[in-house]
């Protein structure tokens, strides 16, 4: 067990070590430190030279790390903003979904694939990942512009819709068929989560605050630590209540971390949550999550069937850019925002690797097919960070990056 735990330890020691290094260097190089982050996974887990390797403590705090982020990111989120942007992230997350979803069962259908494997391949085109674009607007810098609020709006609404049709799907394989009342019931339970989050985090919370700093005030217990973690208690309740509607944990998190903004909670208190937050985050967890995500890859699907595998990273790339970028032309977005948008919804990441994990664990796809889906995941979460970073300079030389305090922004 002390043997175990030690290498448990240096596995931990070298991750964040490399983790550092190379997001150091990509930070040098002008892009993003996830982007270094990944490579680092790449370069030295199993899919090269197997320094790092995957382990049950590493997922525990890979889990922890998205967690976290989603955390941050709710707190630097003005919730107001997101409800303004809410027309056109819905359009966003259509067309998101939509387009690649389409193009993936039609890949799945060419490629002679069974129909609940070009499903999966469709269902896995879809997907986005609410975290990898939390982390790289973290890293850009840019969480106060439309784009990012539309963005994140976009992916929120996206990644609902995406288990929503995983659960059909999930069913059409178990029974044989999908029932309108199976997926009213999934819908349904999505919806339940949104009202009772929206409730809770609106009208209770932050009367919650109030009390408890008053009451821990009375009895001298009141101090930033202890308010730091009622944060997180009431963080981890509503990734709880996330997870019991069968919604990812992370999207509970996010939503915490809106109304934790809103709590209006003295602000030393605050000040002191938001930074110990960012740093646990940032600093530790996320991390160990960015380079654990590139442990899943083996580069045999270069030799096995490269065919395929040029054929689905390609359908993933445009269908999602294609698709946000049409779907956002009907808004009061710009065509250069929608363009952007798109971009940022490309990568996939974590979504998509549980979602074609589950796959492999139910026989549906085979271990091929399994690592060309997570190659495509890594590869499109890979070129969001210099896709973005491009776009975001692209839309500051046109002046089209629009700030949101400088804006007044109206649902369409």
């Amino acid at each position: 067990m002390v043997e175990a735990a030690g290498i448990d330890l240096l596995n931990l020691l070298l991750i964040l070590t490399v983790a550092w290094v190379f997001g150091l260097l990509a930070e040098r190089a002008g892009y993003p430190a996830l982007m270094g982050e990944i490579l680092a996974g790449i370069v030295f887990g199993p899919a090269l030279l197997g320094l790092l390797e995957p382990s049950g403590t590493i997922e525990i705090l890979a889990e922890l790390g998205v967690f976290l982020l989603m955390l941050y990111v709710g707190m630097e989120v003005d919730i107001n903003d997101l409800f303004a942007l809410g027309p056109q992230s819905l359009m966003i997350a259509l067309g998101g979904f939509l387009v690649p979803f389409g193009l993936g069962y039609g890949v799945g259908v060419v490629a002679g694939m069974n129909v609940e494997q070009s499903l999966f391949v469709g269902i896995a085109m879809a997907a986005t990942s609410l975290a990898t674009k939390s982390r790289i607007l973290v890293d850009l810098d840019i969480l106060d512009t439309r784009i990012a609020g539309v963005l994140l709006g976009g992916a929120l609404l996206s990644d609902v819709g995406v288990m929503v049709v995983f659960t059909g799907i999930m069913g059409f394989v178990e029974t044989g068929e999908v029932t309108l009342v199976g997926l009213a019931l999934v819908a349904g339970r999505a919806l339940l989560f949104f009202v009772v989050a929206l409730a809770f985090g609106d009208r209770v919370l932050p009367y919650l605050w109030e009390y408890l700093e008053d009451w821990m005030g009375r009895h001298e217990f009141v101090d930033k630590t202890s308010a730091f973690t009622v944060a997180l208690v009431v963080a981890l309740a509503f990734a709880y209540f996330a997870a019991l509607v069968d919604l990812h944990s992370i999207i509970g998190g996010f939503v915490a971390g809106l109304f934790l903004r809103q709590a209006q909670l003295e602000p030393d208190i605050y000040q002191h949550m938001y930074d110990v937050i960012y740093d646990l985050s940032m600093g530790f967890f996320a991390p160990i999550f960015f380079v654990s995500v590139a442990f899943e890859l083996t580069l045999g699907v270069f030799t096995e069937n490269l065919p395929l595998l040029a054929l689905i990273v390609t359908a993933a790339f445009a269908g999602k850019i294609v698709g946000s970028w049409l779907f956002a032309l009907p808004t009061k977005l710009s065509s250069r925002e929608g363009l952007v948008i798109g971009l940022g919804m490309n990568g996939r990441g974590t979504v998509e690797i549980i979602i074609v994990l589950i796959a492999l664990q139910a026989g549906i796809i085979g271990e091929n097919l399994f690592s060309i889906l997570v190659f495509t995941a890594i590869f499109t979460t890979v070129l969001v960070p210099p896709t973005v970073k491009w776009g975001v300079e692209w839309l500051r030389e046109h002046d089209d990056l629009v700030i949101m305090d400088d804006v007044d922004v109206v649902p369409e």
